[in-house]
């Protein structure tokens, strides 16, 4: 059973972030399931869809890739990153043309199938920053 729980949970992050399938949200969230992040939580497909349309509108080529998936029970871990390039202002940042590359950790429940509750934490201060960031100036070494 863990096995195929974190194929589930794999098949998440491929079909909705890395394929950006919108659809795969409703046919993967059970109804109503929360999602809990930074002490908020959406419910279900239509809760979820803002979240995801604003990285859809920030963000091009997103990409997930799964570094490590633990599975106990019902619950999968996995640690993941992040890539894309900043080219929306879905975030209230004008597009910068900028790659970011960020990580996290999510952990979802999993009943036939589904995703019945999930739990994640990500940089998002460490994503803002690194869109933010100015050009660095050049580090001159004496005699160099």
């Amino acid at each position: 059973m863990s096995q195929s729980n974190i194929a589930v949970a794999k098949k998440w992050f491929e079909e909705v972030w890395n394929k950006s399938r919108r659809e795969a949200i409703e046919e993967m969230l059970a109804p109503g399931a929360p999602i809990e992040e930074a002490g908020d939580a959406t419910r279900g497909a239509e809760g979820f869809y803002p979240f995801f349309d604003r990285m859809q509108a920030t963000f091009s080529n997103p990409h997930v890739t799964i570094e490590d998936a633990l599975a106990d029970g019902d619950k999968v871990c996995l640690r993941w990153t992040f890539t894309a390039k900043h080219t929306g202002d879905g975030l209230g940042v004008p597009p910068t043309g900028k790659q970011v590359k960020v990580t996290g950790i999510s952990i979802v429940r999993i009943e036939n199938g589904k995703l019945m509750h999930g739990w994640q934490n990500w940089d998002m201060l460490g994503m803002l920053a690194q869109i933010r960031e100015e050009p660095k100036a050049p580090t001159y070494v004496a005699g160099a």
